[in-house]
């Protein structure tokens, strides 16, 4: 069976012409018996060359997806219309062709924009070669054109989806790290291979693990965000110092992530510390998650730390006022109570109670005022601060009343806390004009097997004799 080429060029796939360039090798060769050896200046000083050289291009024949591509009725339609499908842009790629053929090279891979006869551009990938037998003359040149138009418009929109996903990711307003984790994964399996299981004991027994770990993580980009929360002066600036950021606490919050990675678990969040290039700790709250296609190997990590310093501060001092008296800055009644009971169930015995009651404070706020009155409590205070020990509970129980809780001390020792205390008011009113600092002091001691709520009340019933006596001997 003989295959009738013909054919096959007239139903390919692919929009085929069969061109002579025959004109076009005699326009160079007659250019080079000028005298012509630089072409590309001359086409400058001459760029009418370039016009000549497309006129005598000839297009012998056209197949059927020539004319479907570019909207012909006939191939005559379409040579008789060459003008409106090579124009505009055509002449510039025309150009970078022509000074190829200078140079001997015919054969050609360019991309480009033609038009259809409705007027629509068409993206088009050509490619041009010489037929065998026709190296010499030029005289047969396959040129096949593929219609690239959706695929450009599909890299354009991805270009464009690309371009809002960095937009979002470098001026989103959390601080948002693109990490690769892939060495640290390999480095926890080289740790499995090794036979550890227990990476808990590990870190104990090696805690250089986890510096060694952090050291693994490339940081791969950062937003502008993370630069101005961390004082940073460039992406350069900070990720050469990142030994400046994650240090102290944030490595020993690290190790909790570090045995949650170990488990497989990259998606985690956390709350720790790092810290800014001028040396403030920043209170953060990490969001780590892997992105799509990087589940497995770790390679694409993408990491949102929050700044919550603010709401740290706050709940600190929430906390601070749970538990403390404002006006003396001691334990409040509640953290007291608390204390009491946490004693008890830890049986530190011996426990020592000492109550004590502010004398003579009511005639003091009746005739000079609140403020004086807020001033000697104050002072009361700062006085049982000092008598106390690191380890004692110094509490404001009521509006003039103290408590203190002495873990391990026996009655001798409460003794001595006491005597402190009256030495150091003695101090205390040395240096203060007006209102004169006393107390009203009972004390009491528990020992095993006795609820420290009854050595409470045994003080304060020995404090309200020692105020009755205070006031009786007035």
């Amino acid at each position: 069976m003989v295959m009738n080429f013909h054919d096959v060029f007239q139903n390919a796939p692919v929009s085929l012409w069969i061109e002579d360039y025959s004109a076009v090798r005699a326009l160079l060769d007659a250019l080079r018996q000028q005298g012509v050896t630089d072409f590309e200046a001359h086409l400058e000083a001459h760029p009418y060359v370039l016009g000549q050289a497309m006129a005598r291009i000839v297009v012998v024949e056209v197949n059927a997806t020539t004319l479907k591509l570019f909207k012909a009725e006939s191939q005559d339609a379409l040579l008789a219309n060459l003008h409106r499908v090579f124009r505009d842009d055509m002449s510039r790629h025309f150009a970078y062709e022509l000074k190829r053929m200078w140079d001997g090279q015919v054969d050609i891979e360019i991309e480009g924009i033609n038009y259809a006869l409705d007027g629509m551009p068409v993206q088009v990938l050509l490619r041009r070669s010489l037929l065998p037998g026709h190296e010499q003359d030029w005289s047969r040149v396959l040129i096949s054109i593929t219609d690239i138009t959706e695929r450009k418009r599909a890299m354009e929109r991805l270009a464009a989806s690309e371009l809002h996903a960095q937009g979002l990711f470098e001026h989103s307003p959390v601080s948002l790290w693109l990490e690769d984790y892939s060495a640290l994964r390999s480095y926890l399996e080289g740790l499995r291979a090794q036979g550890i299981t227990n990476i808990r004991r590990h870190l104990v027994e090696h805690p250089e693990v986890v510096l060694e770990s952090m050291q693994r993580i490339r940081v791969v980009d950062v937003n502008q965000q993370t630069l101005e929360l961390f004082g940073a002066a460039s992406k350069t600036a900070l990720i050469d110092n990142l030994h400046r950021v994650f240090r102290d606490e944030a490595r020993r919050h690290f190790e909790t992530e570090l045995v949650d990675l170990w488990d497989g678990k990259i998606t985690a969040e956390y709350e720790g510390i790092n810290y800014a290039l001028h040396g403030e700790p920043v209170d953060i709250l990490l969001r780590r998650t892997a992105l799509p296609g990087s589940e497995r190997s770790w390679q694409r990590v993408l990491v949102a730390i929050s700044d919550i310093t603010a709401r740290k501060k706050a709940e600190s001092y929430m906390q601070y006022l749970g538990t403390h008296d404002v006006l003396t800055g001691l334990k409040n009644r509640a953290f007291y109570e608390d204390a009491l009971h946490r004693l008890q169930a830890e049986q530190r015995v011996p426990v020592s109670v000492l109550v004590l009651d502010l004398n003579g404070l009511k005639p003091i706020n009746d005739a000079q005022g609140h403020e004086a009155g807020d001033q000697l409590l104050r002072r009361a205070a700062e006085v049982l601060l000092k008598a106390a020990g690191a380890n004692d509970v110094v509490a404001r129980i009521g509006g003039d009343e103290f408590a203190m809780l002495l873990p391990y001390q026996d009655e001798r020792a409460a003794q001595q806390v006491h005597n402190r205390i009256l030495h150091m008011a003695e101090v205390n009113n040395q240096f203060y004009t007006g209102a004169r600092l006393s107390y009203a002091v009972g004390r009491a001691t528990a020992y095993a097997g006795m609820a420290l709520e009854q050595a409470h009340h045994a003080a304060d019933q020995q404090m309200y004799q020692a105020k009755q006596a205070f006031y009786a001997a007035g």
